[in-house]
């Protein structure tokens, strides 16, 4: 069995308000993101303070973290696509380097980098 073989992509985690993650979700559909996870009820604390994760009766109340993989072609669109909320709303994004090992799950078909 050989070994694996790495390819760089790109890892964004974007963290807004749970009201918002319709915003991000339909953004990374239309760029053609392969996918994302969502993680909610996350906790921090950043510039507005300490933000705790708290059962609420609705999820749009509570902070939410969504994590998709992506080639670098991707990046700068979704960075775009984001401004505007960033502009209007609080939140945070990161934006590193990865490396994957099966690339066709991230819309890298038979490509070699």
């Amino acid at each position: 069995m050989g070994a694996l073989t790495l390819h760089p992509m790109k890892e964004i985690r974007v963290i807004v308000a749970g009201e918002h993650r319709a915003f991000v979700t339909e953004l990374l559909d239309q760029v053609k993101a392969s996918g994302y996870t969502i993680i909610g009820n996350v906790s921090g604390k950043g510039h507005h303070g300490v933000r705790e994760a708290h059962f609420m009766f609705s999820e749009q109340e509570s902070l939410e973290m969504i994590m998709t993989v992506v080639s670098e072609e991707k990046v700068e669109p979704i960075l775009a696509g984001l401004r505007p909320l960033f502009e209007r709303h609080s939140g945070v994004m990161f934006v590193t380097d990865v490396a994957v090992s099966r690339q066709e799950y991230f819309g890298k078909k038979g490509s070699s980098s």
